[in-house]
């Protein structure tokens, strides 16, 4: 590093002085400016500012790779997250529209059952009502039968009051209750 530094300023140095044409002296501006910057270069190359940029590019460089690695890192969980929740959805969209389907038998299905136990309870009201009115049309057949018979026993007693004599009325009664004597005994 020396003999790099001795060749720039003895090669930087001469150059210039002489282009100026005023030798090597301290008055040549061009002599005094590349001195300065020689030895700006010097301090630097001394100090190691190149390596040390160079390290602090080398990290920044290794700092961005790192963001870059996490944020590519990032993205695929994303995207593996992304299609986890997509795989869920289309799976509770398949649960729910099973669950439609089988809400929309069960309606059927229940209504069939409602029909069928409509015309269940119509037919059992068809039949008590065809009960009652079989049994309203015995109740009105007895009762004019019953009205018949009184009738037809209160025309017979009429018959018989008039056309029977107080001998044969007791002859009759004598003769009932044999009748009911034998039967008893």
């Amino acid at each position: 590093m020396r003999t790099v530094l001795a060749l720039a300023l003895t090669l930087g140095t001469a150059s210039p002085a002489l282009a100026a044409g005023g030798g090597m002296s301290l008055t040549n501006t061009n002599l005094v400016v590349a001195l300065g910057f020689l030895l700006f270069v010097g301090i630097l190359l001394f100090v190691k500012v190149p390596s040390l940029l160079g390290k602090q590019l080398d990290n920044r460089a290794d700092g961005i790779q790192k963001e870059l690695d996490e944020a590519r890192a990032l993205r695929e969980e994303a995207q593996t997250v992304l299609a986890d929740y997509e795989r869920k959805q289309q799976e509770v969209q398949a649960q729910a529209d099973s669950i439609v389907a089988s809400a929309r038998e069960d309606a059927a299905r229940a209504a069939e059952e409602a029909k069928a136990e409509l015309e269940k309870s119509i037919a059992r009201r068809l039949a008590a009502a065809e009960e009652q009115i079989d049994s309203a049309e015995a109740s009105a057949v007895k009762e004019v039968r019953d009205q018949a018979i009184t009738i037809a026993v209160a025309a017979a007693d009429q018959v018989i009051a008039k056309q029977m004599t107080a001998a044969e009325a007791n002859k009759l009664i004598d003769a009932a209750i044999a009748d009911v004597d034998a039967k008893l005994h």
